[in-house]
């Protein structure tokens, strides 16, 4: 049965917003009170936090599918929604977050490191925050928008400072195990070790972490082995140790050759050549060791490697070793900028950006793609007329009206809004207030206000119509 697991693709899906509601306040002797319908509430977010106690992915293997609860509807008498609960997904320290395509989202590290895997939908509005001086009694809410779902890839690094690395049963897991408080399981058969290996050790006032790599075999870059799936593991540590076995009972092997192949499937996997690199001649407890640790020792060093003679065993050279590691640890610990907790981003608009696109597709399609057009698409209940008027004077105010007709669209012409799996077709009716002719002052009620003579109110109506011509209404909760 698995019991580690370092990389998985997650399902996420956010929880989505409650459409808002629309709803006139009554009581007795005022039957029409005015609007008073609530807002929807916020869909859950799908978040990772970082969490000390948690150390494999193995959870999200198994049920890869989360999902956030969803906002609840407004109500009448002014009432919201109830917000969605936010999802917490626990992960281990050093994951990386990447789409589908492998750009990093977030790197995790740290105990309490946060991303938002899944964005909530906004609450619809309802009709109580719709009303403005000009529209007194909307007959029509908002939509929840739903929330975000997508599929992100999830892989973990283990944050360690020293990384072992060498062929498999050259006794990294032995040193491990003598040098901190770990207790890998070890054996003397090649991949005795299956997953990464972490140890704690204690230096003088230094305090680190060490790792081994396990399955490095020829061609380990290239996917051979188990290499490949754990060389991922020695991107964050500080300095690498090769693990150079002087007891092999191999003929075609010795440790000149054993560094030459593992130096070579770091190189391939890249990334790596700014680590300063530490020789360990290990087992020599065994009188050949010894003296094939003695031959190559000069050649080592003439390469212009640190080299330690070491045996688990007998634990000969051990405390050296430690402490020339915490040494080099420290120096890069001291090396590392200083970085604040917090960092803000901040990447402004261009000047003359409008936050959406109208592209004419090959079948004379046009279609139109930006954040607000669709959002406000999916907001719009398209069985109220009052409803599609709305979007209607929101799309003509955001200029898409006028960016079609630059295009090329005429009366007639397909009109898109959207994705194309997701999107909203119509035939577009160019108008010079987007439908405002035929529906009139939208959300407007006359029986809210004080009673007046047929030919005054005839007079106001037709001033108001003029007005509208000129100057058209700005109101915008979302701008």
């Amino acid at each position: 049965m698995t019991t580690f697991v370092d990389r998985v693709e997650l399902h996420v899906a956010a929880g989505s917003g409650g459409h808002g509601c629309a709803s006139v306040h009554r009581e007795k002797f005022k039957p029409l009170g005015g609007p008073d319908g609530g807002n929807g509430g916020r869909g859950g977010d799908v978040i990772l936090v970082v969490d000390q106690s948690v150390t494999t992915l193995l959870d999200y293997h198994h049920s890869p599918h989360r999902k956030a609860t969803n906002g609840q509807p407004g109500e009448g008498g002014n009432r919201s929604g109830k917000d969605g609960k936010d999802l917490i997904l626990p992960v281990p320290d050093g994951t990386v977050v990447l789409d589908k395509q492998g750009n990093v989202l977030a790197d995790l590290v740290g105990h309490g490191t946060s991303f938002i895997a899944g964005q909530g939908g906004r609450g619809g509005l309802g009709n109580a925050a719709l009303a403005s001086a000009r529209r007194k009694a909307p007959g029509f809410a908002l939509l929840g928008v739903p929330g975000e779902a997508r599929d992100v890839v999830m892989e973990l690094k283990t944050v360690a400072d020293v990384a072992l690395v060498g062929y498999p049963s050259a006794g990294k897991s032995s040193l491990i195990s003598v040098l901190s408080a770990a207790k890998p399981k070890i054996a003397d058969y090649p991949f005795t070790t299956l997953v990464p290996n972490l140890g704690v050790v204690t230096a003088g006032s230094t305090v680190y972490t060490i790792a081994d790599v396990p399955g490095l075999i020829p061609g380990a870059s290239q996917g051979k082995g188990l290499g490949l799936e754990f060389l991922r593991h020695v991107e964050r540590c500080s300095v690498l140790v090769h693990v150079l076995d002087t007891a092999t009972l191999e003929s075609d092997r010795d440790p000149l050759s054993d560094l030459d192949v593992i130096e070579e499937e770091l190189k391939q996997y890249g990334g790596l050549d700014d680590r300063p690199r530490v020789v360990v001649l290990n087992k020599i407890d065994i009188p050949d060791g010894q003296d094939l640790a003695e031959m190559v020792r000069s050649d080592l060093e003439t390469r212009g490697y640190r080299v330690f003679e070491a045996s688990a065993v007998s634990r000969t050279g051990l405390k050296e070793l430690s402490f020339a590691l915490a040494g080099i640890v420290a120096e890069a610990r001291a090396a590392k900028p200083k970085e604040e907790a917090t960092r803000i981003v901040i990447r402004p608009k261009a000047v003359d950006d409008s936050g959406f696109t109208v592209v004419r597709e090959e079948d004379g399609l046009f279609r139109v793609r930006g954040e607000k057009p669709e959002r406000w698409v999916r907001q719009t209940d398209f069985s109220n007329d009052e409803a599609v008027g709305y979007l209607a004077d929101r799309l003509s105010r955001l200029g898409v009206e006028e960016k079609l007709m630059k295009a090329g669209a005429r009366a007639g012409d397909g009109v898109a809004i959207g994705p194309e799996e997701d999107a909203v077709v119509f035939d577009w009716e160019p108008t010079v207030m987007a439908g405002a002719e035929m529906l009139g002052r939208r959300g407007e009620d006359h029986r809210l206000e004080a009673p007046r003579p047929a030919a005054q109110r005839r007079r106001d109506r037709d001033a108001e119509r003029d007005e509208a011509d000129r100057e058209y209404d700005d109101f915008d909760p979302f701008q």
